[in-house]
């Protein structure tokens, strides 16, 4: 899944810390900086998927979500032929 948006960018330094816990880019007392560090523990963590940022100056930001397919095995019939 990606979402994405046609603003600023978001400038490769903070892109590299994007996802870290309590980092933020607002003022103090505006944000906890926890939002995507929570989504990415989710994303990675419990559904074992990847979260990635691609973001260029002027160009927008994209935001990549891939999750795995997991197959599951046929459960066998409980009725025999």
């Amino acid at each position: 899944m990606t979402i994405g948006d046609n603003g600023s960018g978001i400038p490769a330094q903070i892109q590299a810390q994007i996802f870290d816990p309590f980092f933020t880019t607002k003022p103090v007392g505006q944000g906890t900086g926890m939002g995507l560090s929570i989504c990415y523990q989710i994303v990675t963590e419990k559904h074992g998927g990847e979260l990635l940022v691609q973001s260029e100056p002027n160009q927008g930001t994209q935001f990549i979500i891939k999750l795995p397919i997991r197959q599951t095995t046929p459960t066998s019939s409980s009725h025999s032929s």
